[in-house]
């Protein structure tokens, strides 16, 4: 069956997603689209000739949508999502969930009593080949227990409307997720500290920063968050276990001698280093949609559980470094938990 997608939300996200699941999914079709700047819609809906609807209510609740892609301001998450789960249809959101725990913990209650999963959240990095190979060395036990995680995450620049709590909030929250999944663990403390600020930033933002994190089990995770780095999109990560070190591979790129160097390209943004993680993202969940099966992507509960973190790290940004508890409830046996 071809899985007829609503989308709310037309903005540059938005748009990428459409583009993805009308050139480079099989078996998917964008058959309406909302935005709160209507020419946009109509200008996005001419392009894969789909139906502009005034509302996000009322594209969930069309007769010609199967499902529904939120891509929207963050604030308005919660209200999309849970309107899909009332009208028992699939839906997927770009991170975050919503904005605050509280929110979050709303739509964790109304898919439970529903009965079964709908909801999938944007976390495209446990669809990347790289991290997904990581997963599978530390989930075979053949480097023995981890101990260390180091992290760096770092942009060539940012806009001026970038500010210091975004380092978590909408950063580092990708390392955050892909860290639970690959050492299938909960971080229970955050801190951040400021080293030495560099001169390529606003005034107003703190960059680089450093978060640190403890889980359940005692692993230390070291987090460099460095959002005007100049030179590419660089993205780290390397677990050291008790019996060997896996580390994550670089984006295959050519390696080019010339001129008395050597060398290989970096990616300037996140869309050219993750375009295939998307890719297969979107595959897998419309293949799930297709045929009646729960997603298998990230929960509603691991976007309640990155929005709580960042909090926990934000609230350490806020307050010169100290180390904040995260406060997180136990997980519900629904989303794979023992309470």
């Amino acid at each position: 069956m071809t899985v007829r997608v609503g989308v709310i939300g037309t903005g540059m996200i938005g748009q990428d997603h459409i583009r993805r699941l009308t050139d480079v999914v099989t078996g998917a079709a964008v058959t309406a689209v909302t935005d709160l700047d209507a020419a946009r819609a109509a200008e996005v809906a001419a392009r894969v000739g789909a139906t502009v609807l005034p509302t996000g209510a009322e594209l969930i609740h069309s007769p010609e949508v199967d499902a529904v892609l939120v891509t929207s301001w963050g604030p308005t998450h919660a209200e999309h999502v849970l309107d899909a789960i009332a009208a028992g249809k699939p839906v997927f959101c770009e991170k975050p969930l919503a904005t605050t725990p509280e929110d979050c913990l709303r739509v964790v209650e109304a898919e439970q009593a529903h009965g079964r999963r709908l909801v999938q959240v944007g976390f495209m990095r446990r669809f990347d080949a790289g991290y997904r190979q990581m997963k599978e060395v530390l989930d075979s036990g053949s480097l023995g227990a981890p101990l260390i995680v180091h992290c760096a995450h770092r942009n060539p620049t940012v806009p001026d409307a970038y500010y210091s709590a975004m380092a978590a909030q909408d950063t580092a929250v990708h390392e955050i997720d892909v860290l639970r999944w690959l050492l299938d663990d909960e971080i229970v403390s955050a801190q951040v500290i400021t080293p030495r600020a560099t001169s390529k930033r606003f005034a107003h933002l703190k960059d680089p920063q450093i978060m640190l994190f403890e889980t359940a089990g005692g692993v230390r995770i070291d987090l460099e968050v460095f959002v005007n780095c100049q030179y590419g999109y660089d993205i780290q990560c390397e677990a050291v276990g008790e019996e060997g070190v896996v580390r994550l591979p670089d984006p295959a790129s050519v390696s080019v001698r010339t001129a008395g160097r050597h060398g290989t390209a970096v990616p300037q943004d996140w869309k050219a280093r993750f375009a295939a993680a998307f890719d297969t993202e979107f595959r897998e969940w419309t293949g799930a949609v297709a045929t009646g099966a729960e997603p298998t992507g990230p929960s509603a509960w691991d976007g309640y559980a990155a929005t709580v973190i960042t909090d926990a790290a934000v609230r350490s940004l806020q307050t010169d470094g100290a180390v904040v508890t995260v406060g997180m409830k136990t997980r519900p046996a629904f989303y794979g938990g023992t309470a």
